[in-house]
């Protein structure tokens, strides 16, 4: 049995998709609001020094975060190429290349800009979030660029696709994707209509 330490709507569904979709048996961790309790961040420590979701303990003990490891680790441990081309096949070096973009420039945006004053002074904290959300945009401008007609990879449904489909859904929110990302935010409605996954976008995103 995997533990997911999970917030509805944050980072965690990431994870939470990926096992759903594998019929992995889980249960979820309900946790607070990281920024705002003191008690949640004590909590999470342990297991995640960065206080940060997802956060997964593995059947035997061991814990991952970053879910980008999760996501190879995962699709090696159920041996399944749904979600992870398979080595060998000629989608993993874009999905490589495109799920470490996706984690290592746009999801830190998001930690800069929920919590500016950790990073700017606080006076300068607002213009700090604003330059960090203009470069955020931009950034999904490539990705946009990058994206197939259908699904992000092409014809192939990938991991890539979840993941749009959670980001997509913060700032700067899903109506702004859709006038000036539209292939993102097309693949990101595609992708919530996947019978696998309404369990976990319900659970997450009810409204």
């Amino acid at each position: 049995m995997y533990k997911l330490f999970a917030r509805p709507g944050w980072g965690s569904v990431l994870v939470e998709a990926q096992l759903a979709w594998y019929g992995l048996p889980f249960a979820i961790e309900d946790v607070d609001d990281l920024f705002r309790s003191a008690s949640a961040r004590e909590r999470l420590a342990p297991l995640n020094p960065l206080a940060q979701l997802p956060s997964l303990v593995l059947p035997d003990g061991a814990v991952m975060t970053e879910s980008a490891a999760i996501t190879l680790h995962l699709a090696e441990t159920v041996g399944s190429s749904e979600l992870v081309p398979a080595a060998g096949e000629g989608e993993r070096p874009a999905f490589l290349r495109w799920l470490i973009f996706l984690v290592a420039n746009i999801y830190p945006t998001f930690t800069y800009a929920d919590e500016p004053t950790r990073f700017a002074p606080a006076a300068a904290a607002a213009e700090f979030a604003d330059n960090v959300g203009r470069h955020r945009e931009w950034l999904w401008g490539i990705v946009e660029k990058a994206a197939g007609e259908e699904w992000f990879l092409g014809r192939r449904f990938s991991a890539l696709d979840i993941y749009l489909a959670v980001m997509t859904r913060w700032q700067p929110r899903r109506a702004w994707f859709a006038e000036h990302r539209p292939r993102l935010y097309d693949i990101a409605l595609r992708t919530e209509t996947r019978p696998q996954l309404a369990e976990v976008w319900q659970r997450n995103f009810p409204v």
